[in-house]
């Protein structure tokens, strides 16, 4: 790559880095690890096509449907030889909504992985439906359709313990 495409290149991971971790992080339901794997292998294939992407309307828009397709693409595969374990290393920083976060993110971590896709695009993210359908390659009506179920299973596994953790 030319040094003014590898700047622009930089200067598009500075601003955008966090925020796909951010959607990864939701995405891989809370785990960080799974997380940075899923921001790393974005960049390195947004890189590779980072000239036509730079080209794009919005490159930020790009960079984050193959965060979701990487997502979707890691949980299809079923030879993966990572196995997740029971434990986790790190300890969770507490805060005034510590509890509403962890119990969220284990409710959607419950949620099948194109359910989690969509609700993280349309009510994380703030997509319209035509943008996350594009996103998912589906069609609107499949995208209204499986965010309302997803949505009606995150309250059925919630229950009544969000109200409890929702500050009054």
């Amino acid at each position: 790559m030319k040094s003014a495409q590898e700047d622009e290149y930089l200067e598009f991971v500075a601003a955008r880095a966090r925020a796909l971790y951010r959607s990864a992080y939701v995405l891989a339901a809370g785990d960080a690890h799974l997380a940075e794997d899923l921001v790393q292998e974005t960049l390195g294939r947004v890189y590779v096509h980072w000239k036509r992407v730079a080209r794009a309307d919005e490159p930020a828009a790009y960079a984050q449907t193959v965060l979701v397709r990487t997502f979707l693409s890691l949980r299809r595969r079923r030879s993966s030889a990572e196995r997740p374990t029971g434990s986790l290393p790190d300890s969770a920083e507490a805060g005034p909504d510590t509890a509403l976060r962890l119990t969220l993110l284990d409710a959607l971590g419950r949620l099948p992985p194109r359910d989690r896709a969509v609700l993280l695009l349309r009510y994380w993210e703030d997509r319209s439906i035509e943008e996350t359908a594009h996103m998912l390659k589906l069609s609107s009506s499949a995208v209204r359709s499986q965010g309302t179920r997803a949505l009606g299973r995150v309250r059925a596994l919630l229950g009544d313990s969000l109200s409890d953790l929702v500050p009054h």
